[in-house]
């Protein structure tokens, strides 16, 4: 497996609690990572530390082989390490054809865009080509804030997906979406990202969701990494079922 993203040896605290104690991971070319843990497991401190909005206390982050661990977070971005939030970041007041406007406008300034040949002629022809490989062209005119939770992010999605990142990191992209309405948006996406050389490294609490779409799983409880390995053997590991699968559904019941 070709490497695209590593974490080596990742420590970090706020005072007295480990946050991440030693933690590697690794993300290939085109694989489907699930992170899954409890609240408090390290995983958003995780994505914060790869993104850099955190720095590690030790340790490395190498996206291609290149040592990323102190660059700024835009810097890292316009490497082509792309991230959407558990809350989407889009700008509510505007219409969804604006949005991927905007996006389209700030992606082009930046490093190679896949959309750059659309963008010679009418960035309107980009924009619509994006909404409807998405799947949200019935919503083209809508006002972004009105959507629904799902739609919302295949828009932010979308949004982060414009600059061709070769890194999409998705932070619970089922929270809040309904049953209905979650596979839908994850097929949705897994099929614009199906081809591509795009490696997906996505938090998640529903193991619904990490079981049908992860090719490997990486399991946090307090900090640490206690699994990592296919989705089938992850999720039935004993371990994993008592620190973050039980825990899981505890917080669904309360």
């Amino acid at each position: 497996m070709n490497t695209a993203l590593e974490a080596v040896g990742i420590n970090k605290r706020f005072g007295a609690v480990s946050a991440a104690s030693n933690v590697n991971v690794s993300l290939g070319v085109n694989e489907v990572l699930g992170i899954i843990g409890a609240n408090g497991a390290g995983k958003t401190t995780f994505l914060n530390i790869v993104t850099g909005y955190l720095k590690p206390d030790s340790g490395v982050i190498r996206y291609r082989g290149r040592n990323i661990t102190a660059l700024e977070p835009r810097k890292i971005a316009r490497l082509g390490i792309h991230r959407s939030f558990q809350i989407p970041q889009i700008f509510p007041k505007l219409s969804v054809f604006d949005n991927i406007l905007i996006a389209l406008g700030i992606a082009g300034s930046g490093r190679n865009n896949g959309w750059r040949p659309l963008l010679t002629g009418d960035s309107g022809d980009a924009a619509d080509a994006i909404l409807v490989r998405y799947r949200i062209s019935d919503y083209r005119d809508r006002e972004a804030g009105l959507l629904p939770q799902g739609i919302r992010k295949l828009l932010d999605i979308a949004m982060a997906m414009v600059g061709s990142p070769n890194i999409l990191l998705l932070d619970e992209p089922s929270s809040g979406v309904s049953a209905d309405e979650k596979m839908l948006m994850m097929d949705t996406i897994m099929d614009v990202l199906g081809g591509s050389e795009v490696g997906v490294l996505f938090v998640e609490h529903d193991m619904e969701v990490v079981a049908h779409y992860a090719h490997r799983v990486v399991a946090f409880s307090d900090g640490k990494i206690v699994a990592d390995g296919l989705p089938e053997k992850v999720l039935n590991d004993s371990e994993v079922r008592g620190l973050v699968i039980g825990n899981e559904l505890r917080s669904e019941l309360n």
